[in-house]
């Protein structure tokens, strides 16, 4: 029979995924994605390298996947606001790409893939700017930096928001509170220009 090598890299991907978003590059241990995954260690290095190959490989899987997959649409502080509340909703469904963003900007010194990324996040400035026209581009560059701060840092920073609030585990009523904080904040900062 033979061995199914897509299967085999989606199986790898998918078990660190889990195991860096959880523990880091540092942390994580290819023993462990590898029994995660059901294969055998070596299958690791044959089809990615070493483990901080790996980890590249993760975050670039990830990003290309739910990256972009969220639009402004519309025009006006509202459009803003519900992208950046759409945004948020997208990443409380995909937790991981929060948590491997966080481990790269601990640990590594450059971005994965920071020439692409780069120009995504370009992209998405002028989405704002057409949105909110009377946005400079500092402040368009500003206000995106804001977004994303605000939306990845829910599974970043959760015994921050555990102190404030005083909840163990938020629920369905605490991210909607959130996500209409979100909403709020973003509204006016477009609206203060």
């Amino acid at each position: 029979m033979a061995w199914d090598t897509e299967r085999t890299k989606r199986l790898l991907l998918e078990a660190a995924t889990t195991e860096f978003g959880e523990r880091g590059l540092a942390g994580a241990r290819v023993d462990r994605i590898a029994a995660a995954a059901g294969v055998n260690k070596e299958r690791i290095y044959k089809y990615f390298g070493a483990k901080d190959q790996l980890f590249t490989e993760v975050v670039n899987h990830e990003i290309n996947e739910l990256g972009d997959a969220v639009h402004l649409e519309g025009h006006g502080a509202a459009a803003v606001a519900d992208y950046a509340q759409r945004f948020f909703d997208h990443i409380c469904a995909h937790p991981a790409l929060a948590r491997l963003l966080f481990w790269e900007g601990l640990e590594l010194g450059t971005p994965v893939a920071e020439a692409a990324r780069r120009d995504s996040m370009t992209g998405k400035i002028a989405d704002i700017r057409r949105a909110a026209p009377q946005l400079s581009e500092a402040a368009a560059r500003e206000l995106l930096l804001t977004i994303l701060s605000l939306c990845y840092s829910w599974h970043g920073l959760t015994t921050l928001d555990r102190l404030i609030t005083g909840e163990a585990e938020p629920d369905t009523e605490r991210r909607g509170e959130r996500r209409a904080a979100i909403g709020r904040m973003v509204a006016a900062a477009v609206e203060a220009g």
